[in-house]
């Protein structure tokens, strides 16, 4: 923990002078696109797609995207935006749906089509100045639409076309307004970082300010100056999350800081221990361990419904915390490792989009219940940023790279009534998949495997005799940002030998299952 981070090439930048709005009209790629953004050095927030132009005005944006969405613009209800963000002077860039309002907007029409387009299209450049500078006049983009533009206003220009769609990118001549009916978030449009690089630097100014390091330099003052000679307490899971926003306040303010772990008796196989050795071997905080596996059990007794569940282990993790925390004396800040999907998914966020999609995010809750000032220093990164931030912090890649692990622990893997005899049959079977998922080299090309004890039994024959036992399903993903996934595509003899293992080795079940659901629509845990 004694990495010192770069110095940054200009000391006086502000990392969050340059910043790009998405406009969230319902797109599975809004984040996507947001992440698009950042990896161009350039900080991208997501916001409502009906902010007000005063409220948009106040995040003082280089430019605004404008997402995709599932509706049609000319439905009864369909999301707009005011059309006033269209005059303001700042670049917009309409994407898929946000093209089709603008050019709704600005005297266009919209129409539905027979010649509908759905994957990968072939796309013919008319024009290479500003967002298709240096794209060759044949490139591959990625379609997914029903409507198109049919017609636009004299004001606009046609930039390209594909076989089926012959306005595929405009330009507005006397406002800064673009639109691209493809998706150049997606890596299927081969030249998409391409054209959101010109459309961030070319048309507006962005010069890339945007740097992790930057980025930790900046928290890490500011939380200092916050916490003054104050004390912080920081609950501590072992995973990234929760590991980097406790490197960031140990570099900030040192023997300043207090961790707690509560151990729910919802953790891992051998998870305590471990987390107990990676503190050990680079912290130097004051550490309390909380042991309160019986109270957690004894809250989730009976309980079925995953949102109870939450609500259950929420209040339980309350009490439990807030017993330890009147131990520690002086402490006025609570640090959380909240992310910005937890933010957006939780509908925490002032100008964010979502409704609530899970209770139990890091998002709320203990501050007002304590009386504490929260810290979260990690509320505007992305889970990829998260790791990138670890290892800059110089912690050791088991911390940086270890597969997330949800706040309620195995209760949501648990399915149906949580108890004693059943967590630790998962705990077992959830072991042998990470065990083998490691021994063949996948772990780290593999965001998040584990196993999920399923309420059902099913008939199986073991040693000629029959048996009526649970099922287990695995989970494997892969995803960058957590916020769309696409199952993991193991070989079949990894998938055997978990298969063959768990079987033999965890009494009680006679069947595996694996899931080959993408989020959306499922979410990447079950419960």
């Amino acid at each position: 923990m004694d990495a010192t981070l770069p110095k940054s090439q200009d000391s006086s930048s502000r990392i969050f002078d340059e910043r790009v709005l998405v406009l969230d009209f319902g797109s599975q790629y809004a984040q996507l696109i947001a992440r698009r953004v950042r990896e161009q050095n350039v900080y991208c927030e997501i916001v409502r797609h009906n902010i007000s132009p005063e409220r948009l005005l106040a995040h003082n944006p280089k430019g605004i995207i404008l997402s995709g969405g599932p509706n049609s613009v000319y439905e009864n209800g369909a999301p707009r935006c005011n059309p006033e963000l269209l005059d303001l002077g700042i670049p917009v860039l309409g994407i898929c749906y946000g093209m089709q309002l603008v050019c709704d907007i600005l005297g266009g029409k919209v129409d539905s089509t027979p010649s509908r387009e759905y994957g990968r299209a072939r796309c013919h450049v008319t024009s290479h100045e500003d967002l298709f500078a240096g794209i060759p006049d044949e490139t591959d983009v990625w379609m997914s639409h029903g409507d198109q533009v049919s017609r636009v206003s004299d004001d606009f220009a046609a930039l390209a076309q594909t076989d089926t769609c012959p306005i595929a990118a405009v330009r507005h001549d006397t406002l800064p307004v673009y639109g691209l009916q493809f998706h150049p978030e997606v890596t299927h449009t081969t030249q998409g970082g391409t054209i959101l690089h010109n459309f961030l630097t070319v048309v507006c100014g962005c010069e890339g300010t945007w740097h992790l390091g930057d980025f930790a330099r900046e928290t890490i003052e500011r939380m200092r100056k916050q916490v003054g000679d104050g004390r912080v307490i920081c609950g501590l899971s072992g995973g990234v999350d929760s590991s980097v926003t406790a490197a960031l306040l140990h570099k900030a303010i040192g023997p300043q800081l207090s961790c707690i772990l509560v151990n729910n008796g919802l953790l891992r196989k051998a998870e305590q221990e471990a987390v107990l050795a990676e503190f050990t071997n680079h912290f130097h905080a004051d550490l309390h361990v909380v042991d309160a596996e019986d109270q957690f059990l004894s809250a989730l007794e009976g309980v079925t419904e995953p949102q109870e569940k939450r609500r259950r282990i929420g209040h339980a993790f309350i009490e439990c915390f807030k017993d330890e925390a009147t131990k520690i004396e002086d402490a006025r800040f609570l640090a959380q490792g909240t992310l910005y999907p937890d933010v957006i998914e939780s509908g925490a966020a002032q100008d964010g989009p979502a409704a609530t999609i899970k209770l139990h995010h890091n998002v709320g809750g203990l501050p007002d219940e304590l009386g504490f000032e929260l810290i979260e220093p990690l509320r505007d990164l992305f889970k990829d940023e998260v790791r990138k931030l670890g290892l800059e912090l110089g912690l050791p890649e088991e911390i940086v790279w270890r597969h997330p692990f949800p706040g309620p622990g195995l209760a949501v893997r648990c399915l149906g009534e949580v108890t004693r005899d059943r967590l630790d049959v998962l705990r077992e079977a959830d072991a042998v998949v990470v065990e083998e998922i490691k021994a063949a080299g996948l772990y780290r090309q593999t965001s998040q495997a584990f196993a999920v004890l399923l309420p059902v039994q099913s008939v199986g024959v073991m040693g000629d005799a029959r048996t009526y036992e649970n099922a287990v399903a695995v989970r494997c993903v892969d995803t960058a940002d957590f916020m769309t996934a696409d199952w993991s595509h193991l070989p079949y003899d990894v998938l055997g030998r978990i298969s063959t293992r768990i079987i033999n080795e965890v009494k009680g079940v006679n069947r595996i299952c694996y899931d080959i659901s993408s989020k959306p629509p499922a979410t990447i845990e079950w419960e």
